[in-house]
């Protein structure tokens, strides 16, 4: 049998298809490999995983319900995990009818191919801490009230939930949506933040420090996210007679760590300074994210276990091997 993984050319489908594939495990990648990002960094995460056997590749999108659903003829896929998604809170201010397409529109046709299988045993997608909006409880859980989304993104996100529950409930298709938080690690994606922090150091230009570096985010390396993806679909969650084979966890560091703070570890491995241009908070941005993972540690044993003093000196040292950069690790 083999997986399905959405959007496998990108920064967690890309890690999420090779743990599948170290396991033994026949894996099924599609992506558009669309231009919100360098394609070229897509192309290079998808020539990794050609190279392995057991990997198969179908570009398309997932919005084209027919190129799709003709997926519903390989009856040897028995799960999916959608990771392919319009990502970006500020990219949503200008474009949000690609969060629509794709993060609606396209979630929604995952779902509706699932439904055509002849045995899924679990779907579990991408949802985003995003939904939690202007929530000032910390930590956020899973159980706080979702509903005052301040992104359009976020908002997405959380339509692709409720969505899921329904067809959960419809027609019993065991789902579990992870809200990530603030992921991060080599071949990552261009619009980052330790990305574009990354970029202007080495190229001597200012970086752009929100709300004046007055935020704190849960920062969760990629292979501890890489584990509970794994782990989390390894345990399909289970029906009653009240109950649809639905769950939601958050996937964190269970950390937050100061903005200024990341930015010196990033200075460290660098070996250089950054500028800091101190400006306002972005619009549709949040000063702080902490996930509580005691449910997904609980049902599944995730237990992240990479602090950014670790996780940040390997996305450098990947970062200057990629782009052949000459630099000083620390």
């Amino acid at each position: 049998m083999s997986v399905l993984v959405t959007g496998a050319a990108g920064f967690i489908g890309y890690h999420v298809a090779m743990a599948l594939l170290d396991r033994g495990e026949a894996v099924v990648g599609i992506d558009n490999l669309n231009d919100y990002y360098d394609v070229a960094l897509k192309e290079a995460r998808l020539e990794r995983l050609k190279a392995r056997p057991g990997f198969s590749f179908r570009r398309m999108d997932i919005a084209d319900q027919e190129a799709l659903f003709d997926l519903a003829k390989d009856r040897s896929i028995d799960r999916i995990v959608h990771l392919a998604a319009q990502a970006g809170v500020r990219y949503s201010l200008t474009n949000p009818f690609a969060y629509l397409r794709s993060n609606v529109e396209g979630h929604t046709a995952v779902l509706e191919l699932a439904r055509r299988m002849q045995r899924i045993d679990h779907v579990v997608f991408a949802s985003s801490s995003s939904v939690y909006g202007g929530n000032t409880k910390l930590p956020f859980a899973v159980e706080d009230r979702v509903d005052q989304p301040v992104s359009l993104y976020a908002a997405t996100k959380k339509a692709g939930e409720l969505i899921s529950y329904s067809y959960a409930h419809l027609y019993r298709i065991p789902q579990t949506g992870l809200r990530f938080f603030t992921v991060y690690g080599p071949w990552g994606r261009p619009d980052m933040a330790l990305y574009l922090f990354c970029n202007a150091i080495l190229g001597n230009r200012p970086i752009q420090v929100f709300n004046h570096g007055d935020m704190r985010r849960d920062f969760t390396y990629i292979d501890d996210v890489v584990r509970g993806v794994l782990a989390v679909l390894d345990r399909p969650p289970a029906a009653s007679p009240n109950r649809p084979p639905f769950g939601i966890y958050n996937i964190g560091n269970n950390r937050p760590e100061p903005l200024l703070r990341l930015i010196a570890v990033l200075e460290a491995s660098l070996g250089r300074q950054a500028i800091k241009e101190l400006v306002a908070m972005q619009a549709g941005d949040v000063k702080e994210t902490f996930a509580d993972i005691g449910p997904i540690t609980r049902d599944c044993g995730f237990a992240p276990s990479t602090p950014i003093d670790i996780g940040v000196p390997r996305f450098v040292q990947w970062y200057l091997d990629y782009h052949q950069v000459a630099g000083k690790l620390a």
